[in-house]
């Protein structure tokens, strides 16, 4: 009788298949690492990921260029990196897109740049909350010079420069306690938990401007219609006093809305319940801005789930989406107020 032929256990994890081909190395013994990513997906390393030759080069394009510099963090789960590259460009911005560890490390420096961005995705796989994780790893983990990431933000923000954070990014800067930061020492003062309907939310959602709003990103948007797709959206302000100086203030920017521009609590316009229907809060200054829905997810007409009978209906339709407007006024705002002073100075 034959025997049996041996089948895999379907049940048993795959294998890992080992390789242990050594990376690619220069002449000067540095590890080529293509890209941006990490060299052991994910987890941090000593090694630099560009030879000193490259980052000179890297640094020599970024002083040539004129543009607008953004950089877009990515790495540890975070995965809207590309959709917030693509809005800057088509912002007329040179988005640069790194993994944390590159920051982290001395590879890149943030002051190199003129907005620093926290894209969405799910960082640390929102083990312990919602952008917990990421927030402690910036508060407290300290580079050679003892200095944390959180110190180098806050010196990038007194030097008048820009920080956007959406969705996970929103959450970590929420949990870092640069928003509100209405007493101004980065203490968490509110925060994002889990949405009331108990689920995960991914739908479209349209959103009112605070006409008392202070902030460049919003200049002169009214409403706009966005996606939301989050777990952890619900905004929690704990007491009364921080609630009052909020609105006082003028820092809850934006809120859910219906179709006709009116604020509305129920559900699902305000799809997480969040306390004062807000979806995006910036800090006294204006400078850092975060919000739950995702501007970078409607950059043309054609990312629109209705974009077909919208195009039907009015055939001369504006074919960019909402979302862009935000990018654009934070690119135009930096060359007006910003990048012209500079060639100004410099010539």
């Amino acid at each position: 009788m034959e025997d049996k032929p041996l089948m895999p256990d379907l049940n048993a994890p795959p294998h890992q298949q080992r390789d242990d081909t050594p990376p690619p190395q220069t002449a000067d013994g540095n590890f080529l690492v293509p890209g941006y990513k990490s060299v052991d997906a994910g987890h941090e390393t000593t090694e630099p990921l560009k030879s000193t030759q490259e980052q000179a080069n890297s640094q020599q394009l970024m002083a040539n260029s004129s543009n607008v510099k953004a950089l877009i963090l990515t790495g540890f789960g975070i995965n809207c990196e590309e959709e917030f590259a693509a809005a800057y460009r088509l912002a007329g911005a040179e988005p640069t897109i790194v993994h944390l560890n590159q920051v982290l490390h001395g590879e890149v420096s943030i002051h190199d740049f003129d907005i620093l961005n926290f894209p969405g995705g799910f960082s640390f796989g929102d083990d312990l909350g919602s952008g917990v994780v990421l927030a402690n790893k910036l508060r407290y983990r300290k580079n050679a010079e003892g200095r944390t990431l959180l110190d180098d933000i806050r010196q990038f923000i007194a030097d008048g420069k820009f920080v956007l954070g959406i969705c996970n990014g929103f959450q970590v800067l929420v949990k870092l306690g640069l928003l509100p930061d209405l007493a101004g020492n980065v203490t968490p003062e509110v925060t994002l938990t889990h949405n009331a309907s108990g689920r995960y939310e991914d739908r479209w959602v349209r959103l009112k401007v605070n006409p008392n709003a202070s902030t460049p990103f919003l200049k002169g948007i009214d409403t706009l219609e966005v996606p939301v797709r989050h777990g952890e959206g619900r905004l929690i302000i704990p007491d009364e006093a921080t609630l009052e100086q909020i609105v006082q203030r003028g820092l809850n920017v934006l809120t859910y809305c219906d179709s006709t521009g009116c604020e509305v609590s129920a559900y699902p316009h305000n799809p997480n319940g969040a306390d004062l229907n807000c979806a995006g809060l910036t800090d006294t200054t204006g400078q850092v801005f975060g919000l739950m829905p995702h501007p970078e997810a409607f950059l043309s007409l054609y990312n629109h789930p209705e974009w077909t009978r919208r195009k039907r209906q009015n055939p001369g339709v504006s074919e960019e989406g909402d979302g862009l407007r935000i990018f654009r006024n934070i690119v135009e705002h930096v060359q007006q107020h910003v990048a012209q002073p500079e060639a100004t100075s410099a010539s």
